[in-house]
């Protein structure tokens, strides 16, 4: 059991560095007032604005509970803690240390027969760093993620793999002085591809590892 243990906090710190993406959490849901526990390291690599802005990347950190309202019904809940770094075109990129995060969300298993399973969510982090100055002027950001997503997943013995798809939005809310603009995401890079996998690792715990590409570069951890 120790060695179990110790071999699950390994993959983990060991994932925790090149972790970026907004999890889906794949097909798996906690039965009817049954809960999920997890330890998520999120991240948002690189995801271009729109209009020429420039980019944005953020380092999330959660504790979560998912909730089973039904079988086929779950909401998911996270606190934690998260920065935003934003890199204007021509500019040195803004960084504003890490803050409040926190998000919400809900997931529907509309099959569930033999080894498959799909699922349809739904998905929003809110990122609230602390604020930082340029020039003697005070900026502040907030980073609203939002996505809903598609997946599907086939269990073998030894792991469940998923793969799908989502529509995500990512805003960049900044303040400049009391100048308030909302910045939003690259609308032509609305849509992803999501792959994933679930690794049991005891009968109680397992690895989740996701990626997805298109609307942004990400590869998402949690221990559950």
């Amino acid at each position: 059991m120790i060695r179990r243990a110790a071999f699950i906090f390994i993959l983990f710190f060991c994932f925790v560095s090149f972790t970026y993406a907004a999890p889906c959490y794949g097909t798996k849901l906690p039965e009817k007032n049954k809960f999920f526990s997890s330890i998520e390291s999120y991240s948002l690599f690189k995801r271009y604005l729109g209009d020429g802005y420039g980019k944005l990347r953020s380092q999330q950190q959660f504790y979560g509970v998912s909730y089973g309202v039904f079988n086929w019904l779950a909401i998911d809940l996270k606190v934690g803690g998260g920065n935003i770094k934003q890199h204007p075109v021509g500019s040195d990129e803004v960084s504003y240390p890490a803050s409040f995060a926190g998000g919400y969300g809900f997931r529907m298993k509309f099959l569930d027969k033999n080894n498959f399973r799909a699922s349809f969510g739904f998905q929003h982090i809110s990122v609230h760093p602390k604020s930082t100055h340029i020039a003697d002027v005070k900026n502040k950001a907030i980073l609203d993620d939002w996505q809903w997503s598609v997946l599907g997943s086939y269990s073998f013995k030894r792991f469940t793999p998923y793969l799908g798809t989502r529509w995500s939005r990512v805003d960049y809310i900044h303040w400049v002085g009391s100048d308030r603009k909302r910045r939003m995401s690259d609308r032509t890079k609305s849509i992803g591809l999501i792959w994933g996998f679930d690794i049991p690792i005891t009968q109680k715990f397992w690895l989740n590892l996701e990626g997805s590409a298109l609307d942004s570069e990400a590869l998402a951890c949690s221990v559950n």
